[in-house]
């Protein structure tokens, strides 16, 4: 048959339609995209398509650390609310120095300090020494010795009054930031808060202190040195061969039928470890059953917290 030449452009054009409509019926019969028809129709061979996405972001160790230090705290709340159902009230608080991380469960709730007044006294005596650019005596260092070592009322009472007695320990007590601590005239009568006294003991290791590098010596070796029979309470919370610094209080309560008084509070340190705590509690029926108390929580802080 012939074809008249001038057919042949329409010819053409209707192949072309032809062959492309079988190239695309293959393309959507066997799966493949516009790209594989395209490069089917220039005779190319296409390969696997593989698609693109953005690389995750790297995580932030910091930001990873403190997420877990928030779900450690969390976890500590839970167990102590758990614990406080089962045994008279208490407060805690806790400053990790090595990671500048606080901790406080019922932190603003005010407790009567018993002895642990003595560590104000202790602290304030430095400061009047450092004020009148002087060494403490021999007979305030001895004073300081029994007052914070063996826990001695007579040396405290007296060390209190030289220094002026409620008027002036408030004074001490606003230049140390201490904010919620309320001075008695019986001293041991003193009302505080396991927060104050977590300020209380950062000025005591704090190189920005109004406490000297020589004053915090001091303080350190006086509370280091504590008598053995009362290295009870947060020292607890220490592992062998780890220094403690410590200071306890314990008083039974004549407004509280005779219930007890027990506080603890110093520092635990290491390498690698500098951690201070503060209990405050009351309202139990026995000194050791008091005791208990503190220890646990002590030892609770740690095991949740992770110092």
């Amino acid at each position: 048959m012939r074809v008249s030449r001038s057919l042949l452009p329409i010819l053409g054009i209707v192949v072309a339609i032809a062959m492309g409509a079988t190239l695309i019926g293959l393309g959507v019969r066997d799966g493949g995209g516009i790209g594989e028809l395209a490069a089917l129709s220039s005779g190319g061979n296409p390969g696997p398509v593989t698609p693109t996405s953005a690389a995750p972001p790297t995580p932030d160790p910091e930001e990873l650390a403190r997420q877990e230090r928030e779900r450690n705290k969390k976890a500590l709340d839970k167990a102590l609310k758990e614990y406080a159902e089962t045994v008279p009230e208490f407060s805690v608080a806790v400053l990790d120095a090595e990671t500048g991380d606080k901790y406080a469960y019922r932190g603003s709730k005010r407790y009567e300090t018993a002895s642990v007044v003595k560590v104000q006294v202790m602290t304030c005596l430095l400061l009047t020494a450092q004020d009148d650019d002087r060494k403490l005596t021999s007979s305030e260092l001895s004073r300081a010795k029994l007052m914070i070592r063996i826990s001695d009322n007579n040396a405290t009472t007296s060390l209190y009054q030289q220094l002026g007695g409620r008027t002036a320990i408030t004074d001490c007590n606003k230049r140390l930031g201490l904010k919620s601590t309320v001075v008695k005239s019986s001293w041991g009568l003193t009302q505080t808060t396991v927060d104050d006294q977590m300020r209380l003991l950062t000025e005591l290791v704090d190189d920005e202190s109004p406490l000297n590098a020589k004053s915090r010596k001091i303080a350190f070796e006086l509370m280091n040195e504590v008598d053995k029979g009362q290295q009870w309470g947060i020292s607890a919370a220490a592992k062998k061969g780890e220094d403690f610094t410590i200071k306890n209080g314990w008083l039974p309560r004549s407004t509280e039928n005779q219930r007890w008084i027990i506080n603890s509070v110093g520092r635990i340190s290491d390498d690698g470890i500098d951690v201070s705590i503060a209990v405050l509690s009351h309202g139990h029926a026995t000194e050791l059953a008091g005791r208990k108390v503190v220890q646990t929580v002590a030892k609770m802080t740690r095991k949740y917290l992770k110092y």
